[in-house]
């Protein structure tokens, strides 16, 4: 919403003292945010005047193009008095009138300085300026012709045009659709600063008999008031007036002619959206109803609507006439022949009007204020003032007769306790100041004998419907800045719970392990199973859908976090960055077995029994882990080569989280989509599946734009965070030197050396400090379908040094369970 400052203090007794600056301060601490503060004249500088042409001689050229060269009566401005010669390429001027004349020195908008420059055979010394030129319209068609009486030649001309003033744009929240006029934004204002406040809706007007236009609304609910007044002998090429005009284009809005700038300077002023008809173009009475099945309307975008059997539209007796409360149909719109105006004010149903607006993908300003909800009382007010302001600038006459249909919905009293803002907000605001706020708002309120308070709010507040909406009236005025700043106290022996420890715990770990933590967002559509490579029946598509999706193309929440973790990394590797090493914490839905979940009212708290089938209904949500590496894992330089994430470095994370958290985890061959078979690892805890890691498929990392042999790990988070311990113990030294002991043990090359290290693990016994994989080999020396692995054994006892026969026991004892439990011969 742009308001103009000069038309706020018309409205309102602002001191001198106070400054746009100390307005918009006040205002947006009421709640009318400040988004800028303009001025149509901020990018002109210099002397800029009256002028007065006194002779144009046009001047053919060899172009074909046909120059005016001016002498221009700009006073004492120039510094001589003498008329300036100025060359102008427009035409719709004539000796005699007065324009507007930027002289040398000047700056236009656009940095476009202003010179005395030679030109088609003449030094032209300035510039007779166009709306466009001068950044107040969108008018190229010829230079500004002011009106004779705008003032004397050499006169400035910031004050005339408007150029000096300032307008304020505010961004208006939905419930707050009074303050889409200027009506509401003084209002505010005179709220804010306790000064007097001139209501533009206080006036009288014709007492309503029917006599205007005939009226029949068939959907009461939809159209509650409808107002409409004629005027005949209206003059179509009359001007509009300066001010209007200007006011208009100064709230973004585009001048189109008397009528429809009458219609909408009303609007802005009032709030109440009003249109027009061509009361000629009007057949029989105007009806109000529901659309037809099939019927169709062209609106005054000239596009052809289809329209919906809950659209509310504006008849005669040829069919629709109007979209209501959107945009008005083309039959009847005014021209520039239209003498004889047909003016409709209308209070419509805000869901309605949005839902229209929506369906037909229509915006307008008459639709956002009527889907906001407008005051019911201003139809017939507002029909009124149009009808004054055609009649005093378009030369129009007032019929006589006064139609207006059906009332303003009565407002339900809200009983409220005057301290209540007190208590809620902790400023000490007493009885008194509650009601005398409540009053400021233009409430209706009532002191009852109970100690209470009955509040009717005004015709305007349609978002002001229970006592806490009371409440945030009262405190924006006393202002929130008010409300004192006391952190709550943390209650003894409490602290973070064992789940937040846990988690920083894995974040941490990460970190260190050189991740980065993203967010991606949690939906999902087909299309992403099918980049993942999930066959037709996998269980990770059967998702729980969404009510509102963002996308149609994502209407479901995810089942697994990778869609969104591989975006980001091939978006990352795209722009440039040679690897990334993304994780992400989050959880995942997968529908419940037990039926929707029920609905049930909001007037009373629903009971134990309705809570639980409730939850019952809610899906599976677990929280999961997710981690992918891409591209260079270590880099190269003047040290060495460096090196590509590989699936390696996927279990390498596993692990290391693995060892953080106390959790012992068991690594088996598996084969699963989105990972490489034979290069995907099932994780598990005492055997309850985890997740997987492991290298991500080629087509996966070519869906995606991830370089070949990208690794990825997604984990259930819940499931090893209930293995983990609450506390990792330490690692235990000892002053005891250690025994070293290296087998290397032929297995079937289907044995992985995951169940080879636990077989040597269960069999080493506790002497086993450390336990690792150094070599594999396959080869003539070991046979076909056999493969050896090396493994190096630690051994160290706490309290004394171990002899040869100790660790060649332990180490046998190790061989003898591999050999027992996977078939491990020893080379």
């Amino acid at each position: 919403m742009k308001a103009p400052v000069s038309w706020i203090r018309e409205l309102v007794d602002l001191p001198e003292s106070v400054t746009t600056e100390v307005l918009t301060d006040r205002l947006t601490a009421l709640g009318l945010k400040l988004e800028g503060i303009h001025a149509a004249g901020a990018g002109i500088q210099g002397p800029l005047v009256i002028g007065k042409v006194l002779t144009m001689e046009p001047e053919p050229q060899k172009n074909g193009k046909t120059i005016n060269w001016c002498s221009v009566d700009v006073g004492d401005a120039n510094g001589t008095g003498e008329p300036q010669g100025i060359v102008c390429g427009a035409h719709n001027f004539a000796p005699g009138d007065l324009v507007v004349v930027i002289l040398p020195g000047g700056v236009l908008p656009g940095n476009f300085e202003i010179s005395a420059r030679k030109t088609y055979g003449h030094v032209s010394a300035g510039m007779i300026c166009s709306v466009r030129e001068l950044g107040i319209g969108d008018d190229h068609d010829g230079i500004l012709v002011l009106p004779a009486d705008a003032g004397e030649p050499g006169d400035d001309a910031f004050g005339l045009l408007g150029l000096d003033e300032e307008v304020i744009e505010f961004e208006i929240n939905p419930d707050r659709a009074y303050a889409l006029s200027l009506r509401g934004v003084a209002r505010e204002a005179a709220l804010g600063f306790g000064v007097p406040f001139a209501d533009p809706a206080q006036r009288t007007f014709p007492e309503p008999d029917g006599q205007a236009w005939e009226v029949v609304v068939d959907d009461p609910a939809g159209c509650p008031v409808f107002a409409a007044r004629l005027v005949s002998g209206f003059d179509p090429a009359a001007p509009t007036p300066d001010f209007i005009r200007r006011r208009v284009e100064q709230a973004g809005m585009r001048s189109i002619s008397l009528a429809v700038d009458v219609t909408n300077y009303v609007m802005l002023e009032l709030g109440q959206p009003i249109h027009g008809y061509d009361a000629d173009k009007v057949s029989g009475a105007l009806g109000v109803r529901r659309a037809q099945e099939g019927e169709k309307l062209t609106t005054l975008d000239d596009v052809v609507r289809e329209l919906s059997t809950e659209d509310l539209v504006i008849t005669d007796d040829s069919g629709p006439i109007g979209l209501a409360g959107v945009m008005g149909g083309a039959t009847t719109e005014m021209s520039q022949t239209t003498t004889r105006v047909l003016v409709e004010a209308a209070h419509w149903d805000a869901v309605s009007m949005f839902r229209t607006g929506k369906r037909h993908k229509l915006t307008s300003e008459a639709g956002k204020r009527n889907e906001r909800g407008v005051d019911p009382l201003l139809p017939g007010v507002a029909a009124d003032r149009v009808v004054e302001l055609l009649v005093e600038h378009g030369g129009a006459t007032a019929e006589p007769g006064s139609t207006l249909v059906g009332t303003a919905p009565e407002r339900p009293s809200i009983t409220i306790a005057p301290d209540l803002p007190a208590r809620l907000s902790g400023i000490d605001i007493s009885s008194m100041t509650t009601v005398e706020h409540l009053r400021a708002i233009g409430a209706t309120v009532t002191e009852s004998e109970a100690g209470t308070v009955e509040v009717v709010p005004p015709s305007w507040r349609p978002d002001l419907n229970d006592p806490y909406d009371l409440v945030e009236e009262v405190v924006r005025i006393v202002g929130y800045d008010q409300v004192p700043s006391i952190l709550p106290r943390r209650a003894s022996g409490r602290g973070l719970t064992r789940a937040q420890r846990l988690r920083r715990r894995i974040g941490r770990t990460l970190a260190g392990a050189g991740c980065v933590e993203v967010v991606s967002f949690p939906f999902v559509g087909e299309a992403t199973f099918d980049r993942l490579g999930l066959s037709a029946d996998d269980p990770l598509r059967t998702t729980v859908g969404l009510a509102n999706p963002l996308s149609s193309e994502e209407p479901a929440y995810t089942t697994t976090l990778l869609p969104g973790l591989l975006d980001a990394a091939g978006r990352n590797i795209g722009r440039g960055a040679p690897g990334v090493a993304l994780f992400e914490t989050g959880s995942v839905a997968f529908p419940s077995d037990n039926g929707p979940a029920p609905i049930y009212g909001v007037h009373t708290r629903p009971s134990e029994a309705e809570l639980e089938k409730l939850l019952e209904a809610l899906p599976v949500q677990p929280l999961h882990l997710a981690v992918v590496l891409a591209g260079e894992r270590t880099r190269a330089g003047w040290w060495g080569a460096g090196t590509d994430a590989a699936w390696s470095d996927a279990l390498a994370v596993v692990r290391r989280l693995a060892d953080e958290l106390g959790v012992h985890v068991d690594v088996a061959s598996s084969a699963r989509m989105p990972w490489h078979p034979g290069r995907c690892a099932a994780i598990s805890v005492d055997e309850v599946l985890l997740g997987h890691a492991g290298e991500l498929h080629p087509n996966v990392c070519k869906a995606f734009g991830l370089p070949p042999r990208s690794a990825a790990v997604e984990l259930d988070l819940d499931a090893l965070m209930a293995a983990a311990d609450d506390v990792t113990p330490g690692p235990a030294f000892s002053t005891m030197p250690l025994a070293k002991e290296d087998v290397a043990l032929v297995v079937d090359d289907t044995v992985t050396a995951a169940a080879v290290e636990a077989a040597l693990r269960a069999g080493a016994g506790e002497l086993l400090e450390s336990l690792r994989l150094f070599d594999v080999y396959t080869g003539e020396q070991v046979g076909t379908g056999k493969k050896s692995l090396a493994f190096a054994l630690r051994f160290r006892a706490p309290d004394r040094t171990l002899t040869e026969a100790e660790t060649g026991a332990a180490r046998d004892a190790a061989v003898a369970a591999a050999a027992e439990r996977v078939g491990a011969v020893q080379r």
